[in-house]
């Protein structure tokens, strides 16, 4: 059975994005997805839909990323998104299907959708983060919450407490909210992540121990409370 998701009212606000790193629009192919793909984070997908086998064909063929972004039913795509490079392919099928790995690499804002094709396009700028460094506290914080959440929900995945982008790697493995993930996507501080990361954290262990506790209790005499 699958960990059920992790929600809490967002502790902070996205910050609006306004400065850029690159500053030239480009071209990049679109896969929405209900889902948010953060950097640094193994995504693995199944492609069966036309558009999106040739979609994938020509980013395999001219090793070159596309763009993860989150859709909503009668919402439609967000704006901002993470692109996604493909890693391995781990079986493909007599009728063109595949299975792929991919891992999210850069930040996206979508500035035009293009509609050209079979699939979607849309020029973007891409995003990174500003200058600063996250406290060595904050990171060890971060972490020893994280441990205490995937013990209690039966998460396992394996994290690099090394890299400089610790919030995606704890975020992008359990099974958070995506409203939550999403902001965490437009915040452009890895400090201010790792900051909105243990709020979130600490807001939701103790509902998370309170289930463990009702589950318990229901499985010694047969009622919850």
């Amino acid at each position: 059975m699958d960990p059920p998701v992790i929600t809490a009212t967002l502790p902070f606000s996205c910050v609006t994005l306004t400065v850029y790193n690159q500053c030239v629009p480009q071209l990049l192919a679109i896969f929405p997805l209900d889902l948010v793909l953060l950097p640094g984070v193994t995504l693995p997908l199944h492609i069966f839909e036309p558009r999106y086998k040739e979609m994938i064909g020509e980013c395999m063929a001219n090793k070159k990323a596309f763009g993860v972004v989150r859709a909503k039913p009668d919402e439609g795509i967000a704006e901002l998104g993470c692109t996604a490079e493909i890693t391995q392919v781990t079986k493909r099928y007599e009728d063109g299907r595949l299975d792929i790995v991919t891992i999210g690499q850069r930040r996206f804002e979508i500035v035009e959708l293009n509609r050209e094709r079979s699939f979607l396009q849309a020029e973007v700028m891409f995003v990174d983060d500003e200058e600063g460094v996250s406290p060595p506290q904050d990171r060890k914080r971060a972490l020893e919450l994280y441990t205490q959440v995937t013990e209690i929900t039966g998460t396992t995945a394996t994290v690099d407490s090394n890299v400089p982008l610790l919030s995606f790697q704890l975020a992008g493995t359990l099974p958070i909210d995506l409203d939550f993930k999403q902001a965490l996507l437009g915040i452009r501080s890895e400090s201010e992540r790792l900051g909105g990361l243990i709020e979130f954290f600490e807001a939701i262990l103790p509902q998370l121990k309170k289930a463990v506790r009702k589950r318990e209790k229901a499985g010694g005499n047969g009622h919850v409370p």
